[in-house]
């Protein structure tokens, strides 16, 4: 005669339980390796391309504007170019966001201005207008002696930032968005008694972090 075992619901709902828990970690085994792998694949495209920062560097500026009033205001207008380089061979650049503003001896006097966003391609060199405007913008007072130190000299040293957010392109692969930011510092000659402030028209080349 042979025997006959017969289990119990309660077991059965046991041995269910233990293969829904040991399928659920292998599926999470399975699922953190190939997350695993694709994250190394992508490093490692990372590594052998490595993306080098963008070159900018400042083209023209043309200060029409920069007249210090008695309530500690300035009022100012420039006209800025800047040339940008992708250094890069196989990576684009997607520019999200590119801001710009002016400051002088460590104080900003203009607004900031913004860009439109753009692509810009392996290799490829932009150039890049903005005007930036500062109207009634607050300074400190001992900015009016700077001002009349520098117009005694007969040059004034100026800083242009840029800060955005950019992501790099690789094929058909877009990176996530990277913050930059672009420093350039430049001495500009005053026009004397002339309607304006003569332009920078030397290159100079700017500072650039990602």
């Amino acid at each position: 005669m042979s025997e006959i075992n017969e289990k119990s619901p309660k077991h059965c709902a046991n041995k269910q339980a233990v293969d829904l828990h040991k399928f659920k970690k292998k599926l999470f085994f399975y699922l953190t390796t190939l997350l695993l792998t694709i994250l190394s694949l992508i490093f490692l495209v990372w590594l052998i391309l490595h993306p080098s920062k963008p070159h900018f560097s400042l083209k023209q500026a043309d200060i029409n504007q920069l007249n210090l009033t008695a309530s500690s205001s300035l009022d100012s207008y420039i006209q800025l170019t800047l040339l940008s380089t992708n250094p890069n061979k196989k990576v684009g650049i997607y520019y999200d966001q590119f801001l710009l503003y002016a400051s002088y001896n460590a104080q900003k006097i203009t607004n900031v201005t913004s860009i439109d966003p753009f692509y810009q391609d392996r290799e490829e060199t932009n150039l890049l207008s903005a005007s930036l405007v500062g109207n009634q913008q607050t300074v400190a007072p001992s900015l009016a002696y700077q001002v009349k130190r520098d117009e005694e000299t007969g040059k004034v040293a100026l800083s242009f930032k840029v800060m955005g957010r950019l992501r790099w392109k690789v094929g058909t692969w877009i990176s996530g968005r990277y913050r930059f930011n672009v420093n350039c510092v430049s001495v500009v000659a005053f026009g004397g008694r002339s309607p304006g402030l003569m332009s920078l028209r030397q290159g100079t080349v700017c500072s650039t972090s990602v």
